[in-house]
């Protein structure tokens, strides 16, 4: 990159939520950014379509956002002057069992506490320190890994969060609170005996006591539109409908950040890098896919417990021990009979995603790596056992395996919606292992996608952190 006049101060490549909010970071600073999205629609895991029934609007990937108002770049800017508003529901997450009881996360610590029983202790205990030092974690825990700001609680963190989801809930006594911890910690898409999948439980369950699992009016394109509207509203420009598959397609800029995976970037730019960071990128691992299911019906899921019916999400799996092995059993390539469910019907406590009367559910569970296997079966036994005559309420479906999960959003390798891996190695050398793991070995090139720190959820830090990298390096400005 020389000094020479260039089109553009910033190339931005993919218009995901990190992408956008790398756009947006570096634009604030008066400097002149070119945005560009292959698909004909900004958003990335934040895109909202009438997949099955026209007035029925789908999330099309990501439709409940715990880390979005958890995050920084969220919460620094005024979001409701775009038209975006989320919605709290009563209960963050339900976690259901077979004779009807269920467990509960709510948007406060008492009151999660106040229902679970034999494990209050346990789980005061554990969460206490990070419910109330959460703003102290925050910035560390949602950015790169480096020397934190406040040293004991990060610690406290840290030395829980190393740990496997198994042996955390060994804490806990009874099935309901086991079963709950399953759910949140099984968000890591490992299985739950691996080091450090107690670090997703902890995050999820924490921002859930302090912020809430919040849902965005409309539908998740919503987030993106007014990520769009503010960065237009700067002076940004936004390029759709243009896949890019090499570095000359590119205007002249001095930054080019790509909104990319390392399987993507390498086939873009590789030849720009060193044969050392080549290699690392090469070496980047992609986890397990997802199997997803949209639903037009004509009430809400009849479960068994209406509890769940209050909550934004409901986690089906069952107990701790058969969440663990169809975790387990998908890390080896199995198809389990009983998977792990995400379900969310975000209409009911949101009256524009489907008719007066009529409701959308949102449903997915992990599969092998780049599965194409129909889970819909196993996906509705599931539903049904928590909720009983469910497959009558059903209208209409749609369905999309992980290879078609790829094919409709490039970043989704295999199916894997977290941009990689997160296990305990690529939680420090994510995607490579290097001082700042923004910067690629190219001067001017940078990756902010999940790819980076602090990894999947619809946030924006990685593109934040990322365009902030970029500012200090090439124009000595710091955010």
């Amino acid at each position: 990159m020389s000094d020479l006049k260039t089109d553009y101060d910033a190339v931005v490549v993919g218009a995901g939520p990190n992408g956008l909010a790398a756009a947006i970071t570096i634009q604030e600073q008066g400097l002149n950014v070119l945005l560009i999205e292959a698909t004909d629609t900004i958003g990335g895991g934040s895109r909202t379509a009438e997949l099955t029934l026209p007035g029925f609007h789908h999330d099309v990937c990501s439709a409940i956002h715990p880390m979005q108002a958890a995050s920084p770049f969220f919460a620094n800017r005024d979001w409701k002057r775009f038209g975006l508003e989320m919605i709290l529901a009563p209960i963050e997450a339900a976690h259901p069992q077979d004779n009807g009881e269920v467990a509960c996360l709510y948007n406060s610590l008492d009151k999660t506490i106040q229902h679970l029983h034999s494990d209050r202790d346990a789980f005061y205990e554990l969460f206490e320190p990070m419910v109330n030092n959460w703003a102290k974690l925050q910035p560390d825990v949602l950015g790169p890994i480096g020397f934190p700001q406040h040293l004991f609680p990060y610690m406290n963190f840290g030395l829980k969060s190393i740990q496997s989801a198994q042996s955390i809930g060994k804490r806990f006594k009874s099935k309901y609170t086991r079963g709950l911890w399953a759910g949140m910690t099984a968000h890591s898409m490992q299985p739950l005996e691996n080091l450090s999948t107690a670090a997703i439980g902890i995050v999820l369950t924490t921002v859930g006591m302090v912020h809430g699992w919040a849902i965005p009016k409309g539908g998740s394109q919503s987030i993106a539109n007014a990520m769009e509207q503010y960065f237009l509203s700067l002076g940004g420009k936004i390029q759709t409908g243009t896949p890019v598959k090499n570095l000359g397609q590119l205007p002249s800029a001095k930054a080019i950040l790509f909104d990319l995976t390392p399987k993507q970037v390498l086939e873009i730019a590789g030849e720009s890098f060193s044969s050392l960071y080549r290699w690392q990128l090469s070496k980047f691992k992609y986890g397990m896919g997802v199997f997803k299911m949209d639903f037009a019906v004509d009430r809400p899921v009849p479960f068994i417990n209406q509890l769940c019916n209050q909550a934004s999400t409901v986690h089906i799996g069952g107990t701790f021990e058969e969440i663990q092995e169809s975790e387990s059993d998908i890390w080896k390539g199995k198809h389990p009979e009983k998977p792990f469910v995400l379900l969310a019907q975000s209409s009911m406590f949101d009256d524009t995603r489907a008719p007066e009367g009529k409701h959308t559910i949102w449903a997915y569970c992990h599969t092998p790596h780049g599965s194409t296997t129909d889970m819909s079966v196993a996906i509705e036994n599931q539903i049904e056992r928590f909720a009983p005559g469910f497959r009558k309420t059903i209208l209409a479906k749609n369905t999309i395996n992980s290879k078609q999960l790829e094919a409709y959003n490039a970043n989704y390798i295999g199916g894997d919606i977290n941009g990689g891996v997160l296990n305990i190695t690529q939680l420090v050398n994510r995607p490579a292992l290097r001082f700042s793991p923004y910067k690629t070995s190219a001067k001017g090139m940078y990756i902010c996608s999940s790819s980076t720190p602090p990894g999947g959820g619809v946030h924006g830090q990685c593109g934040f952190h990322a365009a902030k990298q970029a500012l200090r390096d090439l124009w000595r400005i710091k955010v």
